[in-house]
Order: C-alpha cells, then sequence, then structure tokens
C-alpha cells in the first residue's frame, strides 16, 4: 500500500480519536479535576508506548536518539505539553465539548504562525487562506452570544491551549527526525506525571 495512503489512514485516525476525546474528557471533568484529567491524557500515552519502546529500543540505531543539542526543544515540549492540556481541560468543563473541538483547529493558525516569524519557515497561499478562514471561524466560536458579545471564559482557555500546542509542535519538528518512540514516551510520562501528582479529593465519587 502507498506510504501517503497509510499516512492520511493514521492522520484520519488520530483525528477520530482527538474527537472521541473531548466529550469523554467532558463526562470525567465532573468527577475529577481539570489538572488531573490533563495528566492523565499524556500519562497514558507515555505508558503505552514506552511498554513499546522496551521492545523497539535495541533495534534502534544511535544515531535517532535524543542527545544534547536536542534537550532545549525535549525541555520546550514537555514544558508546554503540561500548560496546554491544562488549559484544554479548563476549557472543556468551563465550556462545551463541541466548542473545544472546533476551536482545537487554531492549533493549525498558531503552529504555522510561530513557524513562519520565529523559526523562519515558507507559508503558501493555499495555507493563508486556510489561516483566514480557521481564524474568523476561531474568532465567532469565541464569543458566548450575538447579543452580548462577551467572550466565552471556556473558549479562552482553549485558545490558550491551542498556542501552546502550537509552539510545542515547532518544538517537536525540531527533533521529528529522533525516535519517535522515544519522543512519545518523554512526553507522555513527563508532561503526565505532574498534573497526575495533583491530589483529587473528589476522584473517589466515580468509584462504586
Amino acid at each position: 500500500m502507498d506510504k501517503n495512503v497509510i499516512a492520511i489512514g493514521y492522520a484520519i485516525a488520530a483525528a477520530a480519536f482527538y474527537a472521541l476525546n473531548v466529550p469523554c474528557s467532558k463526562m470525567l471533568l465532573a468527577h475529577i479535576s481539570p489538572v488531573f484529567m490533563a495528566g492523565l491524557l499524556y500519562i497514558g500515552a507515555g505508558l503505552g508506548i514506552g511498554i513499546l519502546y522496551l521492545f523497539h529500543v535495541r533495534r534502534e540505531p544511535l544515531s535517532e536518539r535524543l542527545c544534547k543539542k536536542d534537550f532545549p526543544y525535549t525541555l520546550g515540549m514537555v514544558l508546554l505539553d503540561i500548560v496546554a492540556p491544562i488549559l484544554l481541560m479548563f476549557g472543556v468543563k468551563y465550556g462545551t465539548s463541541s466548542n473545544a473541538s472546533l476551536l482545537g483547529n487554531f492549533e493549525i493558525v498558531a503552529t504555522t504562525l510561530i513557524a513562519l516569524f520565529i523559526f523562519k519557515e515558507k507559508v503558501s497561499t493555499r495555507l493563508w487562506i486556510a489561516i483566514l478562514f480557521i481564524t474568523t471561524s476561531s474568532f465567532i466560536l469565541s464569543f458566548e452570544n450575538t447579543d452580548s458579545f462577551n467572550f466565552s471564559v471556556g473558549s479562552i482557555f482553549v485558545l490558550g491551549a491551542t498556542i501552546c500546542w502550537g509552539l510545542e509542535n515547532n518544538c517537536t519538528r525540531k527533533i521529528s527526525d529522533k525516535s519517535t518512540y522515544q519522543i512519545v514516551t518523554i512526553k507522555g510520562l513527563c508532561s503526565g506525571s505532574v498534573p497526575s501528582s495533583f491530589r483529587l479529593p473528589q476522584a473517589k465519587c466515580i468509584l462504586p
């Protein structure tokens, strides 16, 4: 099968799982805090890929592993991946899951603009058109209603999360030629362990 078709399939699957993640998180947020929920999202991925990495690491070339020069981007990736999901979970808690899912598309805009102005990457005309439409739709979705024109608190949190992810995407881009297993394991375990360490007196209410 063509590699492009496989890549598109993975991208669609990732989008589908992300779409399921937001409404499921909305239900769980009635019982646990947004900070702890954010930690669960990442630590689960870190543990899952970490187990797979144990079987893959012996076959992995040393050149693919992260080295000292990759540390600034790796640290940035981890710190931003701590802040971003926490903001998203607060956005889902104080807003709606559908609104959060749609506003999540602003991550594309944030990633592109950061790549353009900070990392000096080129942006095509078609991408500029897409940025215009996404920015306009995000602006509309950020208002609670057309009568008051008050910004939704939940929307502001979600937009903050997308900006953090935009920065994180660019940090990850700088180390994307390294081991995917290692990157995801570090990202998941490090970014998930800090929020997951928060105590949650409400968590017991979801148990029978």
